[in-house]
């Protein structure tokens, strides 16, 4: 078959040719097109429903909101996780969806059930789906400073929610824009209880009057001197003015109607709010978050926002500039550029490794055609499954170089031999016709088990697409790159190489033995190997004392799930104690703002505390988040390397009550979505009562304190809220008239202030905002005397009708599954997860008691790393199988594949140490690593069988193959006349790794975590190839002869 495809492809030759030309084009123009990114979106599929319930305590919105919505949504089909996050006046359930689960899909699903249960909530909440995005949208923030004094917050805020924020949101790839920080302006109508009693007003005949007098009516039209005229009744309260003047329904006893300015003080003042923003350490400002739709061209979608925000500058007012705090496309373009530099530095390579080998320029051309065409091919697939071009899809064309040109390179090499052969012969140059013939007879030979060994390589990787989860969406970009280009290759080097080669391999050809190179190699390789045949049995005890020593390294690395990426830009999201007000939150922010800002290499950093106005950011008051971006390291002080700079930022920060954390900001989000931790392990306890779950997460902190390797630990206070209970006693009020639902008005407007209705002005709308005077509840005492005004018109002290009471409580409820849970949050040094978690397993099972109904579990990485380690075990057992399958397809003979298949564990030996001498520890990275090593050790493996069955054909052509010094004089022909092909591929694999293994940069770290195994494994693999098979393979085909003799 395939014999039959490389005979076809040399006489359809033009044919051929011009299909390579037309891919080429199309590949070129799909890697125009091809979206980028920095990271694959690793996110869940995930869907938040967001109820604000205003002005409740967080054990009342988690009883009568959460509890209830995120029981619902365990019955969603797809529906793996269900978080709910219960905070002061807001729900957020957050519904996290199996693997490819299409997100569209479960919106749909998560509304058809919410429909079912709106009827059980509370009256007039509103539950709301979050916007369309992935975990990892944030792509872009900015802050709006006015430079000339002349706007306050509240000013600012208005000209981001009407102006900035409704154009944004047009923007293609953009699903919502998030507004955070500043002030909201409201227009405050502030009571005085004493006026009202005199013309026995209650507060609800309040709202009701302003209710009545804020709307505006129309009435339909009328026709007068040929013209239609549409007739409107007006009516909108827009200015302090306006409000003032309203009737409250009341005539005075001369007369004259009771306006709301009599009973109350109209003016404008900020809302109360759960989010700040600060810029630089220099004072507030607003911000805004653009969030990207899910699956999107992030790149595209920033370039949008910018271009966007620069024609929206024209329209703002004298002084006011928008300034960006955080914006991926420099990652995504660092990283990009890194890698696409990277993948032609290893090109040069190879072509340089050809050309030292066979100094045939004309030679190097074919493989070095054969290299951007793999790689097209590569791009034109990913394009059509819709895998964009990040660090990882460029990462598996970065691996994939040096295999790809393998087949190229033996197929070159040995046309060389053949060429060589027939001059000797013949001593002349061949014709067309016999020029053709040779290059037919010279694929054929080494052309299919060159395919199938290129299709090893490409199916060896197949592991890699059984991953799940996160390490799932982080290597199948990869995996899937490298597939398609060793595929593309594979499929190439049985049509086009033998095309190419024909139309450039031929004139002058300098032979193996002019080769300085060759000649060394030879010179190296013949006498070693005489050695290895005279004592073969002496080679592999030699071979298996290698590979014991592998197991010293293999037990001493540590193991951890994803090696760290460095973004270029930092969070800081440290821990403060619960229960502080935002004015202190505010205070403290500015504080750690201006102390990051001291770092030189600091460039900018834009803090927020609290919630930016967005379902996808469910922060509680007490959370900090700082973004800081980091200056271009050229501009970086000498030596200095981010671990540095952390410590740098660690040693300047230290403020009491906060606990420092420096994170990655896309790896962060996606983790705290993913596991609802920021910290690399955690611990999740799981019970019905906060004050339990609380004890056991203090006594956890205790113990885990005193393990080695504990950077931190800080168990969540769930309890650190305070309250101020108020009790209504209803014997009491029913004398009054006055019922439970009365009182709670009180409670409601004259304590909270409540939101009544907006101000409707043009495309804004403000709030109106109902409350007693400051003065008359600021502290516990004077509430206790809060007038209350009967339904009667009596006027009484609040104590009367209630007792009112200072606890404490929970600043915020989170659940998992419908039941409440607490973190403890750890983080490590000077060990990996792996090797931590057992020693921290040991001291808890030895020191805690956990009460009935209760539990804990490790979380964070380590959920992922036992996941990943159970999935392995079942898919590399699949892999091998498939590679020994391929074997025998390649050799027709079980005892040929499975000397192959014994070779592989060799090849490991090298990757070990060299992991273990660079102090690496084993993560997902690593094992893809090793993966790919497997593949090409086996490659090796195919390429030295061929040769020596090649000799040994020949020799039985010759009819000279009788003794077991035969088969030592034709092993020793297999082996050391083909020398050069062998020598070539290893080589071109080892220097094509290199320029990642010394790189730095961006998406370097997860790179280089992968091609050190293979660059361990490149010295032992070929050594192994070079001298173990010839001794296996003369131990077993000796015998075999001697069978035969007797």
């Amino acid at each position: 078959m395939l014999k039959y495809i490389i005979e076809a492809s040399i006489r359809q030759r033009l044919m051929v040719l011009i299909i390579a030309i037309m891919i080429t084009v199309w590949g070129v123009q799909e890697l125009r097109k091809t979206p980028l990114d920095a990271l694959p979106d690793l996110s869940d599929v995930q869907v938040i429903i967001k109820t604000p319930y205003p002005g409740q305590a967080p054990k009342l919105v988690e009883e009568q909101v959460t509890y209830p919505l995120s029981t619902a949504m365990l019955a969603v089909p797809g529906a793996k996780t269900v978080r709910g996050y219960s905070m002061f006046g807001d729900s957020y359930v957050y519904v996290i969806f199996e693997d490819g689960t299409d997100i569209y899909w479960a919106r749909s699903r998560v509304l058809e059930y919410l429909s079912q249960i709106s009827s059980r909530l509370p009256q007039g909440v509103q539950p709301s789906l979050g916007p369309d995005a992935s975990g990892v949208g944030w792509v872009y923030e900015y802050a709006l400073v006015d430079r000339s004094g002349n706007l306050d917050l509240s000013q600012l805020k208005s000209l981001q929610d009407w102006y900035l924020k409704l154009e944004l949101q047009s923007v293609a790839g953009v699903s919502e824009v998030a507004t955070v920080g500043g002030m909201e302006q409201t227009y405050q109508i502030v009571l005085e209880p004493d006026k009202m009693a005199i013309y026995k007003l209650d507060i609800a005949s309040i709202k009701q009057a302003i209710d009545k007098a804020n709307s505006e009516a129309g009435g339909s039209v009328i026709e007068m001197a040929e013209a239609e005229y549409m007739v409107r009744a007006k009516g909108y309260r827009q200015t302090l003015e306006d409000f003032r003047e309203i009737p409250l329904g009341i005539t005075s006893p001369s007369g004259t109607g009771l306006l709301l300015k009599d009973v109350a003080t109209v003016r404008k003042g900020p809302a109360s709010r759960r989010g700040i923003a600060e810029l630089d350490g220099e004072g507030e400002v607003v911000g805004g978050i653009v969030v990207m739709r899910y699956g999107e061209n992030a790149l595209a979608t920033i370039d949008a926002v910018k271009a966007k925000l620069e024609e929206l500058k024209a329209g703002l007012p004298d002084g006011v500039e928008i300034i960006p705090t955080y914006d991926r496309s420099h990652l995504i373009l660092k990283s990009v550029d890194n890698l696409f530099s990277k993948v032609v530095e290893e090109m040069l390579v190879v072509g340089l490794v050809c050309l030292l080998f066979l100094l045939h320029a004309r030679s190097t051309l074919v493989a070095v055609i054969t290299l951007p065409l793999s790689i097209l091919i590569a791009f034109i697939v990913m394009n059509k499954m819709g895998v964009n071009a990040n660090i990882m899809s460029l990462g598996g064309i970065a691996i994939a170089i040096g295999a790809v040109v393998d087949g190229a390179i033996v197929m070159i090499e040995n046309l060389h031999k053949h060429l060589e052969h027939f001059k000797a012969k013949h001593d002349r140059e061949p014709d067309t016709k016999e020029h053709w013939r040779i290059v037919t007879e010279a694929s054929i030979e080494v052309g299919p088990a060159l395919f199938f060994s290129l299709i090893i390589i490409t199916l060896s990787f197949v592991p890699v697409f059984a991953l799940e989860a996160q390490e799932g969406r982080l290597f199948a970009p990869l995996a899937y790159t490298k597939t398609f280009a060793m595929a593309a290759a594979a499929f190439l080097s049985i049509t086009l190489v033998p095309i190419l080669m024909g139309y450039f391999i031929r004139g002058k050809i300098p032979s193996e033995r002019s080769n300085p190179l060759s000649r060394f190699l030879i010179a190296l390789y013949q006498p070693s190997l005489k050695l290895v045949l005279k004592f073969p049995k002496v080679t592999l005890m030699l071979a298996l004392v290698a590979l014991a020593s592998a197991w010293y390294p293999m037990t001493r690395m540590g193991s951890e799930f994803m090696p760290a990426l460095e973004e270029g830009d930092l969070l800081y999201m440290p821990t403060a104690l619960p229960g502080i007000s935002a004015s202190k939150a505010a205070e403290v922010l500015q504080q750690t703002d201006r102390l990051i800002k001291t770092v030189p290499e600091v460039a900018r950093v834009f803090g927020k505390v609290g919630r930016a106005e967005t379902a996808t950011d469910p922060a509680p008051l007490t959370m900090l988040e700082t973004t800081i971006m980091l200056k271009p390291h050229e501009e970086w002080r000498e030596g200095m390397t981010l671990d540095g700079i952390i410590a740098q930022l660690q040693q300047t920060v230290k403020v009491p009550g906060l606990t420092n954390a420096w994170v990655q900001p896309i790896k962060t989000r996606i983790d705290m979505l993913s596991t609802g931790i920021k910290t690399p392990v955690g611990i999740k306890i799981t019970g019905a009562d906060v004050n339990e779950l609380q004890s056991i997460g203090a006594k956890i902190e205790a113990i885990l304190s005193k393990v080695p390797h504990t950077k931190s630990a800080y168990a969540e206070r769930s309890g650190g809220g305070r309250y101020i209970d108020i009790t209504p006693k209803l014997d009491v009020a029913a004398r009054y008239g006055m019922s439970l639902q009365d009182i709670q008005d009180v409670v409601r407007y004259a304590i909270g202030g409540m939101d009544i209705g907006e101000s409707v002005q043009g495309a804004e709308r403000y709030p109106i905002n109902l409350r007693y005077p400051r003065e008359l509840r600021d502290n516990i005492e004077k509430l206790r005397e809060l007038p209350v005004i009967t339904k009667s018109g009596n006027y009484l002290p609040l104590r009367n009708l209630a007792d009112i009471e200072i606890t404490d409580g929970a600043p915020m409820l989170t659940s998992e599954n419908g039941r409440l849970i607490s973190w403890v949050f750890i983080d490590i040094e000077g060990t990996s997860i792996g090797e931590y978690i057992t020693t921290a397993k040991q001291a808890l099972n030895a020191e805690l008691k956990v009460p009935p109904r209760y539990s804990y579990t490790f979380a964070g990485q380590y959920e992922y790393m036992q996941r990943v380690d159970a999935k392995l075990k079942q898919v590399i057992p699949m892999a091998l199988a498939v590679i020994f399958i391929l074997l025998m397809m390649t050799f027709g003979s079980t005892i040929q594949a499975s000397i192959i298949m014994l070779s592989l564990p060799f090849a490991l030996v090298g990757s070990t140490w060299l992991l273990y001498l660079l102090d690496y520890n084993i993560s997902v990275a690593v094992a893809v690593g090793m993966i790919a090593l497997a593949g090409v050790a086996a490659e090796f493996g195919v390429v030295m069988l061929v040769y020596l069955n090649n000799a040994i054909k020949h020799r039985q052509e010759k009819d000279n193959y009788h003794s077991v010094s035969d088969l030592k004089e034709a092993l020793m022909e297999g082996a050391v006349m083909r020398i050069r092909p062998k020598a070539m591929t290893v080589a071109t694999i080892f220097f094509g790794l290199l320029p990642i293994m010394w790189g730095a940069g961006s998406g370097n770290d997860v790179m280089q975590k992968i091609a050190a195994p293979m660059v361990g494994g490149m010295v032992t693999a070929p050594l192994l190839s070079l001298f173990v098979l010839p001794a296996l393979y003369l131990l077993i085909y000796s015998r075999k002869l001697k069978k035969d003799a007797a």
